[in-house]
């Protein structure tokens, strides 16, 4: 049986995720930068108003994943305050500017989410910028991490499959991969098939249009001119229903 997650940028998009038939979300903001730590008011009313296992987005900023010592202190408030509000674990990723994983900080946010009963350690696509997925999945078995969320070190997921097939072989029974990035209704089977992946991340995107985004000169686009991003529900409940 595959797991489906699909990728969620607010409280709308986790009621999309559960009306088309999902069971677990990652929750963020700013899906446009890639994901931020999402407000805890989604959150509280995501779980409220569903029965999803959600996943939180630690992710202070955009760009990469070399942190300063004030952003570490961030995030891991954000972990406590979001696990403390329901969150069923968190997606985070700490790198070195060498590109290997940092493991000190890393340590320090699965000491935070182990405080807390049946919560899962899941490190993001940080992974995909590192600059030896083999030394790195090593190192994340190491530390006791739950799951990577991974493209194959490419952009996209159908790109980089071929490692995805690789980590599977060699790694699939230490710790739970998760492909994501690329994968949609459209070719989420036979990405399965070729890949041996059991988790599928997608976001099942769409997109509405508000008049006001684009005004008198002044725009906050970051698509077409006045359109933002969602789940789409339908898009969902055809993922699910096509593997």
């Amino acid at each position: 049986m595959t797991t489906i997650e699909i990728c969620c940028g607010s409280y709308e998009d986790c009621l999309a995720a559960y009306k088309g038939g999902a069971e677990r979300v990652e929750l963020n903001c700013a899906l446009h930068l890639g994901g931020l730590t999402p407000s805890v008011g989604s959150l509280i009313k995501s779980k409220q108003d569903t029965n999803l296992k959600i996943i939180t987005m630690v992710r202070p900023r955009s760009a990469g994943f070399c942190y300063s010592k004030e952003d570490i202190e961030v995030m891991l408030m954000d972990a406590k305050i979001l696990l403390e509000n329901g969150a069923d674990g968190i997606a985070f990723g700490f790198l070195n500017n060498d590109g290997t994983i940092d493991i000190a900080n890393t340590k320090k946010m699965i000491d935070v989410i182990r405080l807390y009963p049946n919560k899962e350690v899941v490190f993001h696509r940080a992974f995909d910028c590192t600059k030896d997925p083999y030394a790195a999945i090593e190192t994340c078995i190491e530390l006791g991490i739950d799951r990577i969320l991974t493209s194959g070190l490419q952009a996209k997921a159908v790109d980089g499959i071929e490692l995805i097939k690789d980590l599977m072989l060699k790694y699939g029974e230490k710790i739970e991969i998760l492909a994501g990035s690329g994968i949609n209704n459209t070719n989420a089977k036979k990405f399965i098939e070729d890949s041996n992946v059991k988790q599928i991340h997608s976001s099942c995107k769409d997109w509405k249009i508000d008049n006001t985004t684009t005004m008198n000169g002044v725009s906050y686009a970051y698509h077409l001119e006045n359109d933002y991003e969602v789940v789409s529900e339908e898009k969902v409940r055809q993922l699910i229903q096509g593997i």
